[in-house]
């Protein structure tokens, strides 16, 4: 789950973290208000979308008065961002924040994710704060700092100063390094947080250490344990077929190709986009209905699936174990026959009552391509949605 920038400062401000001054804002005409209450010589106006980027794309402008923080966030304020992170489309801007100023001394880059490989958290770092970390990652990643923190102790002192000496941060700084970095961590671990990025993360011309840009994202599976999270989620920011499949249960991922992928498993989603692509075709989603879905769950995910108008083609491909394959297969049926399925529909079951399910599709009197195995599937449907793209 992702948050806006204003969201994720309100956060790491209650665990600590300094954070400029700002307020979020959705009206033209609270700007100048908000700046006026700021009373910097300065302000920053500041587009709210859940993509990188945004200052290459005019969605962050600098304010010398109230009054031309105003007209510039009438300028931002609906406007199409496009930045390399929302691709040609770009997003609407429909929330501002209107933030202080600040001396910047130094630009710096910090952040903290989950390493898979080690099963720990791990702070990255980098003096080149404010420029794309892709890029600092590709073309100098010595340039990359990074420090793997114990689950089970935690953060250490000793691991900030390697940290701190590492982004060139003088000694008398550390009394600023130690607690900023501590509280970052305990905002990340406390969060349930998969990413918290800080870039860039300014040292100021009085010595501190500011969060001028924040970015969180949260792990959803942990979102049971953060009711309050509810309210920061922002769906005019999600792809809407997405935010329809999540009122279903379903883990639903809209990608761009035209062979739409029904299954039960994210191990079998990925290797069932990944044959797909090796015959040739290209996957217009990933969608796995869970291992205990019932016929209304299929029946939804099949009108998710279907609401794409760039499929050609559908491949269900099941392993029936939770789900067992005659469910799975009275689900498709009944689905086929309420939506009036026009695009081909290839079924690949395998696991319990793979027999009864395939006899379920054959004796339906619908026009289903049952396969005998994954790839055969994946050939089929690739040349059903009319070969490789």
């Amino acid at each position: 789950m992702k948050i806006h920038e204003y969201q994720a400062k309100a956060i790491l401000a209650k665990f600590g973290v300094p954070v400029p001054r700002g307020e979020f804002i959705s009206k033209k005409e609270d700007a100048e208000g908000v700046a006026r209450k700021l009373g910097t010589p300065v302000t920053v106006v500041k587009a709210q979308i859940h993509a990188g980027g945004r200052g290459k794309g005019g969605g962050v402008k600098l304010a010398r008065s109230p009054e031309q923080a105003a007209e510039l966030a009438g300028q931002i304020l609906g406007m199409k961002l496009v930045t390399p992170q929302t691709g040609p489309e770009g997003r609407i801007v429909r929330r501002l924040l209107i933030e202080e100023g600040l001396d910047i001394k130094r630009e710096l880059y910090l952040s903290i994710l989950v390493d898979r490989a080690v099963a720990a958290p791990v702070f990255m770092a980098s003096a080149s704060g404010g420029m794309e970390i892709e890029e600092v990652a590709k073309e100098h990643p010595e340039a990359i700092l990074r420090e793997t923190v114990s689950p089970a102790t935690g953060l250490q002192s000793y691991q900030v100063r390697k940290l701190a000496f590492g982004l060139g941060l003088p000694a008398e700084m550390l009394k600023v390094a130690v607690p900023f970095f501590q509280s970052l961590y305990r905002a990340f671990i406390e969060t349930d947080a998969s990413l918290l990025e800080i870039n860039p993360l300014i040292v100021t011309g009085d010595g501190r250490l500011v969060a001028l840009d924040a970015k969180v994202n949260f792990d959803d599976n942990a979102l049971f344990r953060h009711p309050e999270f509810a309210q920061l989620r922002d769906v005019d920011e999600e792809t809407p077929l997405e935010v329809e499949a999540s009122k279903f249960k379903l883990n639903y991922i809209q990608l761009d190709g035209n062979v739409a992928c029904m299954v039960n498993g994210a191990g079998l989603a990925m290797a069932t986009m990944d044959i797909i692509k090796l015959s040739g075709g290209s996957p217009a989603n990933f969608l796995d209905v869970g291992g205990g879905a019932s016929e209304e769950q299929v029946r939804n995910a099949f009108k998710i699936l279907l609401s794409d108008p760039n499929v050609r083609a559908v491949f269900v491909n099941i392993f029936g174990g939770i789900l067992r394959c005659d469910v799975l297969a009275g689900g498709v049926v009944k689905a086929a026959r309420e939506l009036g399925i026009r695009v081909p529909v290839v079924v690949r079951l395998e696991g319990t009552n793979v027999e009864a399910g395939q006899k379920i599709l054959r004796d339906s009197g619908l026009n289903f391509t049952v396969a005998e195995g994954m790839k055969d599937g994946a050939q089929k449907v690739v040349k059903l949605a009319g070969g490789a793209r």
